[in-house]
Parts: structure tokens; C-alpha cells; sequence
């Protein structure tokens, strides 16, 4: 088993000074802890991967393609691979579980 506590990554990805940790990778799938703060814009590109995003905490929109719906803790979103994606409008610090199927890289 492998076990982690959020607080925990958020702390070691604020200090490698980077929006975005991966803290899993396994033969079918990876998942990393995406944080945006409130007024910041999101620049990442589309991934080769399909993405699930849970929120955690925060507040924001995110349009992919063309749908655009309003995301907050709790809401889960899936992206298919090449998907054009972004989150904004962010009115609260934001931070996302992302799961990459297969593993990310």
C-alpha cells in the first residue's frame, strides 16, 4: 500500500517552488497535486494523457474544448487526451488532484 496525506504534498510542492507534484507513478496511471492561487492564470497545454481533476479546495472555472462550467471542493472533471484545457477565473486558491491514465511523461 502506498498512503499520503495532502497537506503534506502541498508542503513539498510549495517548496520546490512548482504548481504542479507528482507523488505517484505506477505502470497505468500517475497522480500529482496541481495548485493555482486566486488571480493566477493556468499555462498548461493539452497532455497526451487522459486526465481526471478532483478538486479539493478553491474556486474557478475551467473551459475544456468548448465547456466551460464552474468548478469548486468536490468537483471532478475528466479531459480526453489532446484536449485544449484551462482552468481561470480562479476566486479561490485552487488545489487539484490529477490523475493521468497512462502515467504522465
Amino acid at each position: 500500500m502506498k498512503a499520503f496525506r495532502l497537506d503534506e504534498i502541498d508542503a513539498e510542492r510549495a517548496a520546490n517552488d512548482g504548481a504542479y507534484l507528482q507523488f505517484l507513478r505506477e505502470r497505468n496511471m500517475s497522480v500529482g497535486l496541481y495548485a493555482l492561487d486566486a488571480g493566477r492564470s493556468d499555462p498548461q497545454q493539452p497532455h497526451g494523457q487522459d486526465e481526471v481533476y478532483f478538486v479539493v479546495s478553491g474556486r474557478a472555472s475551467i473551459t475544456v474544448g468548448t465547456e466551460t462550467t464552474t468548478v469548486g471542493r468536490g468537483s471532478v472533471v475528466y479531459v480526453p487526451a489532446g484536449t485544449p484545457h484551462k482552468f481561470h477565473h480562479i476566486t479561490e486558491d485552487l488545489r487539484v488532484l490529477v490523475v493521468f491514465s497512462p502515467p504522465e511523461g
